[in-house]
């Protein structure tokens, strides 16, 4: 009888162990699957219409975009490119001013319209409107002088997830009436209208015979003319976001644009950070007026808050060499008041006769929750993405799988993840890749941990390569990304992993 009793005791034992055992494996899968329920988008970022300087409209835009199979148009349209310079001592009065198409030009309602009626004729195309904004451009030198310069008109932003016209309305930046604030300098601006007291004090004659052309009288149009020209020369009395004639302001502008943009609930990236522009143009007998922007990586190191940077672009690029400046700061401490920069890849596209430029010859790969633009924001914010550039033969690559494993591949990270391996040493880097025509092209990886190449490999797609890291330090947190070229080129975001802890030994 007790012999029975253990038997039958066995037998129920075995459903809750087999119980047991699913649930283990399911929580063993689910960690190794969680970062898969995400689905890839392609993404075509800084695209320009005729809203601003672009060549297509809105809807062309879209219609070639379904047609060359992308999921997602960054539309990123000039917000303003209104430019002025006035002559001491009456900047306001004795001035030139010029003004390019952009989106105050054309009308913000009507932009965002434009976008909405595209979007309702093209479903399965995102369209993500936005802006790309250079807050802020001063002068040196003088006109008289032959030295005339104007600075940084090309030193941009990209601002994204922004919908209202009110949140356009009153970006601050120089150019924008909307954004003019009120302060004591108002009063300082309009102090010239008080001329006007003595002015009629002075035309009213002291005697009835008192000759018209008296001094007096002569005194008070001097006056009322003084008085005209000084408020005319100050109006608007409110004063502009930035003087275009301050040269100290440093990155205050810029920082000022991407705290509001994100109060706002947008998104700013600073755009090719690495390019240069220079151009001179002729000003009769005054010379030449130059116009010039420099490279100013050192942007993305003096402002805080913006969620990431063009990182692939047609251009000079070195701040995302491995150990360059990118990695750097990757490898803040988390404790920093600043966010993780995003990589994106960005076109510069004003339409189809742009030398080497097709919407979809650069694209951003975005790893998506669900196919709407509030999952396209949440990735673009998040780093879960790529970008890829096609190569001279017009081979573009497809990161099919991207992880950090370990503890052997229940517990994964991929891009934009983090990893807390906790104890476990045995970190491996899985890679798949493909080209975006299935066929077969070279492709050379290398992998990047917090700056450092530890892993290459070559070979052609389809491609695969696994990659057990035994060198990965104790304690310290890492950041691994990979690139990859030999058919154009792939950069991806890094994927975090957590300090590898030193168990302690027991006894």
């Amino acid at each position: 009888m007790d012999r029975r009793d253990e038997q039958m005791r066995s037998v129920k034992r075995w459903p809750l162990l087999a119980v047991v055992a699913v649930v283990f494996l399911c929580g063993a899968a689910w960690r190794a699957e969680a970062a898969d329920d995400r689905h890839q988008l392609l993404a075509t970022v800084h695209v320009h219409s005729t809203a601003s300087t672009g060549d297509l409209t809105i809807e062309a835009l879209a219609e070639r975009a379904e047609q060359l199979g992308l999921d997602v148009l960054m539309l990123t349209d000039n917000f303003s490119l209104r430019y002025e310079y006035g002559l001491w001592p009456l900047p306001g009065l004795l001035k030139r001013q010029v003004r390019f198409p952009s989106v105050l030009e054309y009308g913000i309602e009507r932009y965002l319209a434009d976008v909405a009626d595209a979007q309702s004729r093209h479903p399965n195309l995102i369209i993500l409107p936005g802006v790309e904004v250079a807050p802020y451009y001063y002068w040196t030198g003088s006109i008289w002088g032959r030295t005339l310069t104007m600075h940084n008109a090309q030193r941009n932003l990209l601002v994204l997830g922004l919908d209202k016209p009110e949140d356009y309305r009153s970006l601050p930046v120089s150019g924008n009436p909307d954004a003019y604030s009120f302060d004591w300098r108002v009063a300082v601006n309009g102090a010239p209208i008080l001329l006007m007291v003595p002015a009629v004090w002075l035309w009213r004659p002291l005697r009835r015979s008192t000759d018209r052309r008296s001094p007096r009288r002569m005194i008070a149009c001097m006056l009322i003319v003084l008085a005209v020209a000084l408020v005319v020369n100050a109006w608007p009395l409110s004063q502009p976001a930035f003087s275009s004639y301050d040269d100290r302001m440093g990155y205050r502008p810029y920082q000022a644009l991407i705290d509001d943009v994100s109060a706002k609930g947008g998104l700013a990236f600073w755009s090719m950070t690495e390019a240069r522009d220079y151009h001179e143009y002729t000003a009769g007998p005054m010379g030449t007026v130059v116009v010039k922007t420099e490279p100013h990586p050192e942007a993305l190191v003096q402002t805080t808050g913006y969620a990431g940077f063009g990182g692939l672009y047609q251009d000079t690029r070195t701040s995302v060499r491995p150990g360059e400046l990118w990695d750097r700061l990757l490898q803040l401490p988390e404790h920093e008041s600043r966010t993780t920069p995003v990589l994106i890849g960005e076109l510069g596209f004003h339409g189809s006769n742009d030398a080497g430029k097709e919407l979809h010859r650069l694209v951003t790969a975005l790893l998506v929750k669900e196919r709407t633009v509030a999952g396209v924001l949440e990735a673009l914010r998040s780093g879960h993405s790529y970008a890829v550039g096609e190569g001279d033969h017009h081979v573009q690559l497809r990161l099919e799988e991207f992880q950090v494993v370990c503890l052997d591949g229940t517990k994964s990270a991929s891009i934009g993840d983090r990893l807390d391996p906790g104890g476990a040493r045995d970190l491996m880097v899985r890679l798949s890749i493909t080209a975006a025509d299935h066929g077969h092209h070279p492709a050379k990886v290398r992998v990047i941990r917090s700056g450092q190449v530890v892993a290459q490999s070559a070979g052609e797609t389809p491609f695969r390569f696994d990659w057990t890291d035994t060198t990965a330090p104790m304690n310290e947190r890492m950041a691994y990304r990979v690139e990859i070229t030999g058919s154009g080129e792939l950069l991806s975001n890094p994927i975090f992993v957590a300090p590898i802890l030193e168990l302690k030994a027991e006894g």
